[in-house]
C-alpha cells in the first residue's frame, strides 16, 4: 500500500509517500517562516494564502521523489484537525479533489494521531528505534502539549492522561523569544543560547510543579520572564542572554520529563515516546533519554524530521484506517480542536 499525505494545519505545507510499513519514500516540507517572522508569530490568513500558493508543486515534488504518479497511490491522507481553519481547508479541498480525480479513497487524520504515530516512521539512512504497545506518549508542540496512553495507532486506542492548562510548551518558548528580541520561531534560538548558558543564575519558578498531577501550565513561566525583564530588562550582552534562556529552558524541560515518568510508572508502562516540534528541543531529548535510562524505562526519540510537522506522519496515520477499507470521500470536515477526548480542563482554579 501507498498513500499521500497531505499537512496543511499551520505554516508548513507538506506532502509524503509513505507505504504500509512506515518506509518514507519521499518527504517534502515548505516552511512558512519567512512569512510570518515580521510579525512574530503565524498569521491565519497569509498562512492559507501561502499553502494555497505552494500545496500543487509540494505535492507533485513529493511524487516524483517517491518515483511514482497519482494513478499509483492506493489512497490519501490529509490533516483535518486540530489547527488553523483557514489552512485545514485548504488542505482537505485539495485532497478531496484529487481522490476525485483519481478515483482513490481519502482520509482524515488528526494532527495529534499524526504527532503519536511518528515514532513508527522508517526513514532512508535514518537509524530509528519502534516503540512497542502499549506507550506514553509526551505531544509538545507551539499548540498542544499533553501526555497520552497509547494502546493502540487507532482513535480509540489513545487516551489523554493531562494536559496544559493554558499554554502550549512551544507557544511558551515563542513567546518568551519575542520578549527577549529573538525572533521567530523562538524554540530553536533559545536552545542554541541555553546550550552555552548556566542555568542557575537566573531564579525563575518551576511551571506548576505539583508531582500528583499530569496538567501542565506555562503561563506562569512567561509572566515571571516578562518580570525579569520590566525589572531588569532584556539581557545585552550573549553571556547574559544565555543564562536567561539556560534558566527559562530548564525549568520546560525539567516538568516535561518529570510528569512523563510520573505517567509512565502510574500506567505501569516501560516505554515512553516524545512526539511534536518542541521535541525536536536538544535538552529535552537528552534530559528524558537520561531520566528513562536511570529508572529502567526505553525512551524512543525520533528523528527531528519526524518531530516538526510533517506530512509523513499524516499518511502512516492514513494507513491504519486505509488498510481496513475507510474512505471520506466528499465527508471530510475541518475543526480547530482535536478529535481526541480531553480530561484537562482549560483555565485556573480548583479541581474536583
Amino acid at each position: 500500500m501507498l498513500v499521500l499525505g497531505i499537512e496543511t494545519s499551520c505554516d508548513e505545507t507538506a506532502a509524503a509517500v509513505v507505504d504500509e510499513r512506515g518506509g518514507v519514500l519521499s518527504d517534502v516540507v515548505h516552511s512558512q517562516i519567512a512569512v510570518h517572522a515580521p510579525y512574530g508569530g503565524v498569521v491565519p490568513e497569509l498562512a492559507s494564502r501561502d499553502h494555497l500558493r505552494n500545496a500543487e508543486p509540494v505535492i507533485a515534488r513529493a511524487l516524483g521523489d517517491a518515483g511514482v504518479r497519482l494513478a499509483d497511490i492506493d489512497g490519501l491522507a490529509v490533516t483535518c484537525r486540530p489547527g488553523l481553519t483557514g489552512a485545514l481547508l485548504v488542505g482537505v479541498q485539495l485532497a478531496e479533489g484529487l481522490s476525485w480525480a483519481a478515483g482513490k479513497p481519502v482520509v482524515g487524520v488528526d494532527h495529534l494521531v499524526g504527532h503519536i504515530v511518528a515514532a513508527f516512521l522508517s526513514r532512508p539512512g535514518v537509524a530509528s528505534s519502534v516503540p512497542e504497545l502499549p506507550f506514553v506518549a509526551l505531544i509538545a508542540s507551539g499548540g498542544h502539549t499533553a501526555l497520552y496512553r497509547v494502546d493502540s495507532l487507532e482513535l480509540a486506542g489513545v487516551r489523554e492522561l493531562g494536559g496544559t492548562r493554558d499554554d502550549a510548551a512551544g507557544e511558551a518558548f515563542d513567546k518568551v523569544a519575542k520578549l527577549l528580541g529573538l525572533g521567530y520561531p523562538g524554540g530553536p534560538v533559545i536552545d542554541r543560547l541555553a546550550k552555552n548558558g548556566d542555568p542557575s543564575r537566573v531564579a525563575i519558578p518551576a511551571p506548576m510543579p505539583e508531582r500528583d498531577s499530569l496538567e501542565f501550565s506555562f503561563s506562569g513561566i512567561k509572566t515571571s520572564v516578562a518580570r525579569f525583564v520590566e525589572k531588569n530588562g532584556a539581557p545585552a550582552d550573549v553571556a547574559a542572554l544565555s543564562d536567561l534562556c539556560a534558566s527559562f529552558q530548564r525549568r520546560m524541560v525539567d516538568v516535561l520529563v518529570k510528569k512523563t515518568i510520573v505517567a509512565a510508572r502510574r500506567e505501569r508502562i516501560s516505554t515512553i515516546v516524545l512526539g511534536g516540534g518542541v521535541a525536536a528541543n536538544r535538552e529535552l531529548r537528552e534530559a528524558m533519554s537520561h531520566a528513562c535510562a536511570l529508572r529502567e524505562l526505553r525512551a524512543v526519540v525520533p528523528p527531528l524530521s519526524s518531530c516538526t510537522d510533517n506530512a509523513a506522519m499524516i499518511a502512516f496515520a492514513g494507513v491504519q484506517r486505509l488498510a481496513k477499507g475507510e474512505n471520506d470521500a466528499g465527508r471530510i470536515e475541518v475543526s480547530p480542536t482535536t478529535s481526541l477526548p480531553r480530561v484537562t480542563r482549560k483555565g485556573r482554579g480548583r479541581r474536583g
